[in-house]
């Protein structure tokens, strides 16, 4: 299961049941609902999560994939928890779980979404390794937005999203924290929506019922993951 930041107890808040319903429209919009299938590589996309590794090596395991890239240095979220980089660890804890060292390639510069696909396609195009479909294998929130960009900047690439399969209230239980999931959500969502007019991600359809569950959570100050803050 994934594992969290701890947060100090007098920053955490409950949140209402409608809050919640919101959360949840949101959680569901971000997770794309991909089939899983064979490709030609995958992607650990580095965060605070190390149940991204952990579903990397389960989908090793399975057979969906021969190399995967982990990919990702430090942030302030995670520079504590990972202090020799997101990557470095995801490698360990994957090594842990029976994926062999050699179908293992390890990005530690990529600081963004954006670099972790850029840097972790310069690796395999290095490794000779050609790509004609990549599984992407991120946060479960994050799998609209990893998507989204890398079908802008690896176009011809087919891409299958994939995450730990966890319902809403498990991932608040092991991050243990409701704001804190709350204002990633919504902070994630902010990026799906804002990062094509960047030219960051491709544009996508945001149904009216979850932007007003967006704009209902904003409201209720859950806006501590947005851009800038």
């Amino acid at each position: 299961m994934s594992q969290g930041v701890p947060v100090p107890e007098h920053e955490q808040r409950q949140i209402t049941e409608e809050q919640f319903h919101d959360a949840t429209l949101i959680w569901n919009y971000h997770q794309m609902g991909h089939a899983q299938r064979p490709c030609s590589a995958a992607i650990g996309l580095g965060s605070h999560d190390l149940g991204v590794a952990t579903t990397a090596a389960d989908l090793y395991r399975a057979g969906l994939f021969p190399v995967v890239v982990f990919s990702g240095g430090n942030s302030p979220t995670t520079r504590v928890r990972f202090p020799r980089g997101e990557a470095v660890h995801y490698r360990e804890h994957a090594l842990t779980l029976g994926v062999p060292d050699e179908a293992i390639l390890v990005d530690t510069k990529a600081a963004n979404t954006g670099q972790n696909i850029t840097l972790s396609r310069e690796l395999l195009a290095e490794g000779g390794i050609a790509v004609e479909s990549l599984l992407l294998i991120s946060k479960p929130y994050m799998e609209r937005r990893s998507y989204a960009t890398c079908r802008k900047l690896w176009p011809e690439a087919e891409v299958v999203c994939a995450s730990e399969p966890l319902e809403l209230d498990d991932y608040i239980k092991s991050i243990g924290d409701e704001k804190l999931v709350v204002d990633m959500l919504v902070g994630d969502l902010q990026r799906v929506i804002e990062y094509p007019k960047l030219g960051f991600a491709v544009e996508q359809d945001v149904p009216g019922d979850v932007y007003d569950a967006y704009e209902r959570l904003l409201r209720g100050g859950f806006d501590s993951r947005l851009i800038g803050t």
